[in-house]
């Protein structure tokens, strides 16, 4: 039986876009479970979820924590392979079969799988649309598993990632767990990101992932893998296509921005203030 954890704070407002679309193509022998882990949450996030009916199952916890809710998920869950997706996402259940199929072959080797993303920029600032253009098209963002709100793991995989410490890039630090032969982004699966469309509402983000980043790298070893953009990434893609010229200066310009105005909360140790993008919520 696949599981699907949904940790969710406060998303009244997107959660049953993501509900319906997890239910609408499923069968009357469809045993997903998918449970809903509503974690501080003071709106009406967990009444939306119930009223999708008896196939989503709803727990509560008072603790406003991303980790904590994906622990108690873990708690309630009934199987294997076991699908972490974000509640301000979109996948259909057809996409999460997907994703499970690789990891019921132990002997395959694949611990995880994500989906493809799918980002409808066509309602962003253009400087956010420039930015995510260079962002997509980065090795590390290409190939790895974080940044896409989904996540599957085998029950192997499971016991991996379970070990990871608390960490605000947990999607980041779950994809690092496994090395390219391991984790597989499948072609059949895809989800939809929506993404800030400020300019602001993109550099809240991108401090948070430097924030995120740089604690992750704190509780990792000098060998151990990383995911940030280098130099030499972007001087490639260039070569290749010189019109992306401008999309990179955008590109770096919010990246050293991001960094410069996340200095103060890793000086300060504050891994705990999540700076949330409301603008990719709004219909």
């Amino acid at each position: 039986m696949t599981s699907i954890v949904i940790p969710a704070h406060n998303e009244a407002s997107v959660i049953g876009r993501l509900l319906d679309a997890l239910l609408a193509d499923s069968d009357p022998g469809d045993d997903t479970d998918i449970l809903v882990v509503c974690n501080g949450c003071t709106d009406s996030t967990a009444d939306v979820a119930a009223g999708r009916g008896p196939r989503v199952r709803v727990v509560e916890t008072p603790v406003p924590s991303k980790h904590a809710a994906l622990r108690a998920g873990d708690d309630h869950a009934r199987g294997f392979p076991r699908v972490y997706v974000d509640a301000d996402v979109v996948i259909t259940g057809a996409a999460v079969r997907a994703l499970a199929e690789p990891l019921r072959d132990e002997a395959s080797g694949i611990l995880a799988t994500a989906p493809e993303r799918r980002i409808p920029l066509d309602s962003c600032a253009w400087r956010v649309r420039a930015y995510y253009r260079i962002w997509q098209r980065l090795p590390a963002v290409r190939e790895g598993l974080f940044g896409r709100g989904v996540i599957a793991v085998s029950k192997t995989g499971h016991e991996r990632i379970a070990a990871l410490p608390p960490l605000m890039a947990d999607d980041l630090a779950a994809s690092l767990a496994f090395g390219p032969a391991e984790r597989r982004v499948v072609d059949a699966a895809a989800v939809v990101v929506q993404p800030p469309r400020t300019w602001p509402d993109l550099i809240r983000r991108r401090i948070r992932a430097a924030v995120s980043t740089a604690q992750m790298e704190q509780n990792q070893g000098p060998d151990e893998a990383s995911a940030r953009t280098s130099t030499a990434d972007l001087k490639a893609m260039l070569r290749e296509e010189p019109r992306l010229l401008p999309g990179v200066v955008v590109f770096l310009a919010a990246a050293v921005s991001a960094r410069r105005r996340a200095r103060k909360a890793v000086r300060a140790q504050d891994f705990g203030t999540w700076l949330r993008d409301e603008s990719s919520r709004r219909n």
